[in-house]
């Protein structure tokens, strides 16, 4: 469950951009004097076509200070990312595996015990950024439908 509450939303990347263990990360690898820049792909701008990152400058600093100050409207109807079809996948995820979990608990034997650890599993699955995590969320719902099935859970 972990897996699927912890996602990496733009304000969680805005946030760990700005811990001050990133920024000693940085300088020990390339020193000082080094310039930051941050190479985003704004959701919105992919949507319209916009085919490459963008590149900010230090300046961006205080805007992912702001970006990650934002995170209190996440999964709000004010949160200007949270009708991208990746964050609404990854918040459907959320309630399916409880349900899921939770028809299971009733039925937990030792006969079933190894499929229902490898069910439990299965939100390692889904990993990577947009297209990669819709694809791998894909596969997740596809072995949860086969380990659901084997467990007699139905779907």
């Amino acid at each position: 469950l972990y897996k699927l509450l912890a996602y990496k939303d733009e304000y969680e990347v805005a946030r760990l951009h700005r811990l001050a263990a990133e920024r000693a990360r940085v300088t020990a690898q390339v020193g000082e004097r080094v310039k930051v820049s941050y190479n985003l792909h704004p959701p919105t701008l992919r949507s319209l076509g916009m085919k490459r990152k963008l590149r900010l400058g230090p300046w961006f600093a205080p805007v992912l200070a702001g970006l990650a100050a934002g995170k209190r409207v996440r999964g709000t109807a004010l949160d200007p990312f949270g009708r991208a079809q990746v964050r609404r996948v990854e918040r459907s995820l959320i309630d399916e595996y409880r349900s899921t979990i939770e028809a299971l608990l009733p039925r937990l034997t030792l006969a079933n015990h190894a499929d229902a650890v490898a069910l439990a599993g299965l939100p390692d699955l889904v990993r990577g950024y947009e297209r990669i995590k819709l694809a791998n969320v894909e596969r997740y719902r596809s072995e949860l439908a086969a380990a659901t099935s084997r467990l007699g859970l139905g779907t």
